[in-house]
């Protein structure tokens, strides 16, 4: 079964996979900016430490040769032999003392130059470096002043000052090539913790799968249905489990199983063995009704009481084997081709319920279907008995026809009453066995099985029956029944 895009953008593959890619690409960046951040700091590093040594080794061999105090052709001459150290020639020096100023390249603007080198360099005797950016490249800034030896060995400061301007072409490259390095390593790191992913996903849904699909089973009625249990983590518990849960459930099943055919069966014999000893209460009981207007008052009252109550013994003995024959399988469908409209008048006429119940029905023969008579019979009285029982006068029997595009032509029976409905509460119960809406009442006219006896007879026609509360008040229940045409009996499909 495909699941829908959205429910598959929220599986568990998925969000192992994003977990994993998301760690991966964190270790990979973090990793990626500390390496990159040491290789850079190392390259240049080493860059300025070299360009450093070279300048104070070739200021402090120059030194000796410059006057003091030095003219402006010394300086120049100065600042160009301290770029010759460089052989590449990348070397741009400017060498001050006192306001003059020379640069071993002519008229040199020096603009790298920047305030805060000049204002270290006055400061200290140490040497100063700065990287600046300038004409869309870095450059190095070193500045250090020339310093010699007094009468007391100590330092003093010549004045002279020199400054050095190196680009930095070479370790830019370098530091480009480093993070091309670390962009591609990420992607390679990346793309190998999705693989890693999917196939980790694979292990974990696995099992997971399985599990979903033993679910499945189970919730399909196969209880005998296991998962293999291999390994000893979270989801081999899980599994084993699940084994543990499914054999408590086919054991819990089969005796509820058994249960039920016990009482399903109790239920059937009970019946079968009352219906002889009721068959003669019943032909006794109508002998003493015969008899009862010659007896004294208090023997006939009694002798009515028995009478009725045989009569309601022996519709729930019927009412029970019913059922038991639902339950069992054993129900079968004589169908036969009539008129809707004519058995149902007989229905009526037959119970004494033609001048008490309203009807709206079809005319002779506008409404034929194949259906079990004797079954369609039991439903409309039913439903007539009930709502003459429980609901409220005048009772309306309503039969057209009806159906939907592409299902067919079917027939609509409703039966509504006057009374005050059905509570909401008990509306989902109505068709339940010996359902009571009334915990306090023990006793009821009926048998408790009509309503039930109902839904399977229409059930067994392929047809519905639902109950509802009208709008202006009272109960209504509607039956609909496909009508067949030349099928052959079926039987009972419980």
């Amino acid at each position: 079964m495909r699941l829908p895009a959205r429910v598959a953008l929220r599986g568990l593959r998925v969000r192992l996979v994003v977990a994993f890619g998301l760690v991966a690409a964190l270790a990979t960046t973090t990793t990626g900016a500390l390496t990159f951040r040491e290789a850079r700091n190392g390259v240049l590093q080493q860059s300025q430490d070299t360009v450093i040594r070279q300048l104070r080794s070739q200021v402090s061999r120059l030194a000796s040769q410059l006057g003091y105090p030095p003219g402006q052709e010394e300086l120049r001459r100065f600042a160009e032999n301290v770029a010759r150290a460089e052989p590449s020639g990348t070397w741009r020096v400017l060498v001050t003392y006192r306001g003059i100023s020379e640069t071993s390249v002519p008229d040199d603007p020096f603009e790298e130059l920047t305030p805060a080198v000049r204002e270290a360099v006055d400061a200290r005797m140490a040497t100063v470096f700065q990287r600046v950016r300038s004409g869309g490249g870095t450059s190095l800034v070193v500045g250090m002043s020339i310093a010699f030896a007094s009468a007391e060995n100590l330092p003093t400061l010549s004045g002279v000052q020199v400054f050095l301007t190196v680009p930095q072409d070479a370790e830019q490259a370098s530091v480009d090539a480093l993070v091309t390095a670390v962009e591609r390593a990420t992607v390679a790191a990346l793309g190998l913790a999705v693989l890693l992913a999917l196939l980790a996903a694979r292990g974990v849904l696995r099992p997971v799968r399985a599990l979903r699909h033993a679910t499945r089973s189970i919730a399909e009625g196969r209880l005998d249905t296991r998962l293999d249990v291999n390994g000893s983590d979270e989801l081999a518990d899980l599994s084993h489990t699940f084994n543990e849960t499914a054999a408590a459930l086919e054991q819990s099943v089969a005796e509820l199983r058994g249960m039920e055919a016990r009482a399903r069966r109790f239920a059937a014999d009970v019946s079968h063995e009352l219906r002889t000893p009721l068959a003669a209460m019943s032909a006794v009981t109508d002998v003493l009704d015969e008899e009862a207007a010659r007896l004294d008052p208090d023997t006939a009252t009694a002798v009515r009481l028995i009478s009725e109550e045989t009569v309601k013994l022996a519709r729930l003995v019927e009412d029970l084997m019913e059922i038991s024959r639902f339950d069992a399988g054993a129900a079968v469908l004589h169908l036969d081709e009539i008129d809707l409209a004519e058995s149902v008048r007989r229905t009526l006429s037959s119970r004494g319920w033609s001048d008490t119940v309203e009807t709206r029905l079809p005319g002779p023969d506008e409404l034929r279907g194949r259906v079990d008579p004797r079954r369609l019979d039991v439903v409309v009285a039913n439903l007539v008995g009930n709502a003459l029982r429980h609901g409220g006068r005048p009772v309306r029997l309503t039969v057209s026809e009806g159906g939907r595009p592409g299902a067919g032509p079917s027939a609509v029976i409703e039966v509504a009453d006057s009374g005050p409905g059905i509570p909401d509460e008990v509306l989902p119960h109505v068709f339940e066995r010996f359902y009571k809406s009334d915990s306090a009442r023990t006793r009821t006219e009926g048998s408790g099985l009509g309503l039930a006896i109902t839904e399977e007879n229409v059930r067994m026609h392929g047809g519905t029956v639902r109950a509802a509360n009208r709008p202006t008040g009272g109960a209504v229940f509607t039956v609909v029944l496909p009508l067949r045409r030349d099928e052959p009996p079926r039987e009972n499909p419980s």
